[in-house]
């Protein structure tokens, strides 16, 4: 994604941790002691959950992260800590309070259907001591930070102590908080940059029923009024996101199938975050906060988002630009793997594309016809000179990746300098390698790396050198 090429921002998450506990297995019989399923356990899984969901979900889109938050004593707290270990979360801002039982969620699932939960944790606020640590940390660290977020899971983390604190320490430095709300009172995140509450939480808060633009809008002004907000916002679901600083704007989305909303608002406001401290406006960060969670609602069970993912949902929606699909051999790198681990079949063909014409296009068509995603190999200018002559190319490499990458038949375009794509295709493994029909019999580079190969057609008297004889002999089609 352009837009992010060089972004790295660091962000501090401040807000109710806990562990999503898995228990897999199926049923096939009713227990003689009472007439309950038994459940045979074949798989445990644990994942991030509450804040730890929005902390995923910032590491996937390639933030830094760091973290303040409260975990009790116990062998819960020191799973917590290690799970954000393993992903190269910062949790020094992590307190431990004697007596506090660290949050965990454990779900029974027989036959993908949930039949059972039960909890482990503690809902009372948080201890005095426990307040000053973590707003005295966030002040230790904001300067190195871009952006705070507080996700309030209504756990005790975030009290009025912590909220005041926080905010009025990121407003002495400069920097922008983001909330995601919890509760029907908003007043302890007065002074925040904005709160990311969905239609209903936002009705509770302002006691104003949503129902059409007049009283959005008028739940929108309640909202930055009362919490002292510089731009208010509220999510829609389906109809996207409404935000409001001197006019209030709608922002529509588009989720093409949704499978499962939880998780969806901690992608937006991961993303809002993302987007804003990596320089965008916030009518830049709002859009691009939309076709994220419109990715997330398209999965099961609270998911993350990568910029892979909201690339390709804005080229489905033909609303990426060229730019978008040009990518470097390690981005390509990169979304390969996950092609092929979502099961999707790669096609990969190469060329220098000098003058596009028709015989390029339905070539192009025809080859990405065999797969699900194709990769197109460009001729760097040199690489063409090299086999082309000196005259050539007639276009520049920019300009010719930008024209084939705004084809539909074209998912990405990557570079390459050599005289052969030997190490691109290499390095691809495509499931298809499509060439040009004039390799009849011969030996086609880098095919031991694919799994098949087609040859595809030329169409008769179409190419760029023909085009240039005519050009040069001023003559027409």
């Amino acid at each position: 994604m352009k837009r992010f090429q060089n972004a790295h921002p660091r962000i501090l998450v401040i807000g109710d941790l806990m562990i999503d506990h898995y228990l897999w297995g199926g049923c096939e019989r009713i227990s003689p002691e009472a007439p309950v399923q038994v459940v045979d356990i074949t798989r445990e899984t644990t994942v991030l959950g509450g804040a730890g969901n929005v902390i995923n979900n910032l590491i996937s889109l390639g933030a830094d992260v760091c973290v303040g938050g409260v975990i009790g004593d116990d062998e819960n707290g020191e799973e917590l800590r290690e799970m954000l270990k393993s992903i190269g979360v910062d949790a020094a801002g992590l307190v431990i309070q004697e007596g506090r039982k660290t949050s965990k969620k454990s779900r029974i699932i027989a036959s993908n259907q949930q039949i059972l939960r039960y909890d482990k944790e503690s809902k009372e606020a948080i201890a005095t001591v426990s307040e000053r640590k973590i707003v005295s940390h966030m002040i230790d660290v904001i300067d190195s930070c871009d952006i705070v977020i507080l996700s309030d899971y209504g756990k005790g983390v975030i009290t009025e102590a912590v909220a005041g604190g926080v905010i009025a320490a990121a407003k002495l430095a400069g920097k922008k908080v983001l909330v995601d709300p919890k509760g029907k009172d908003y007043r302890k995140y007065r002074g925040a940059y904005l709160l990311t509450p969905n239609k209903k939480e936002a009705s509770e808060a302002t006691g104003i029923v949503i129902n059409d633009d007049s009283s959005l809008r008028q739940a929108l002004l309640s909202l930055k009024k009362s919490c002292d907000l510089e731009c208010s916002m509220i999510t829609l679901s389906e109809d996207g996101i409404a935000i409001y600083d001197e006019s209030m704007r709608r922002f529509p989305t588009v989720a093409k199938e949704v499978y499962d909303v939880t998780g969806a608002g901690d992608t937006v406001i991961a993303s809002l975050s993302y987007a804003l401290s990596s320089g965008l406006s916030i009518d830049e960060a709002a859009p691009f906060a939309n076709h994220a969670a419109a990715v997330v609602v398209g999965k099961i069970g609270s998911a993350t988002v990568t910029l892979d993912e909201i690339d390709m949902y804005e080229s489905s929606l033909h609303q990426s630009s060229s730019d978008a699909h040009i990518k470097s051999h390690n981005e390509i790198a990169s979304i390969v793997q996950r092609l092929k681990a979502e099961g999707k079949s790669v096609v990969f063909t190469n060329g220098c594309f000098d003058i596009l014409h028709v015989g390029h296009v339905k070539y192009l068509q025809e080859a990405k016809s065999y797969g699900d995603v194709l990769i197109v190999g460009l001729n760097s200018d040199s690489s063409v000179r090299a086999l082309k002559g000196p005259t050539r190319p007639v276009n520049l490499e920019s300009d010719r990746a930008y024209i084939l990458a705004a084809l539909e038949s074209v998912d990405y375009v990557v570079m390459f300098s050599d005289e052969t794509p030997y190490q691109l295709i290499k390095n691809i493994a495509p499931d298809i390698l499509v060439k040009g029909g004039d390799y009849e019999g011969k030996a086609v580079v880098g095919a031991e790396f694919a799994k098949e190969l087609r040859l595809v057609q030329f169409v008769d008297g179409k190419s760029t050198t023909a085009t240039i004889a005519r050009i040069n002999e001023g003559t027409t089609c």
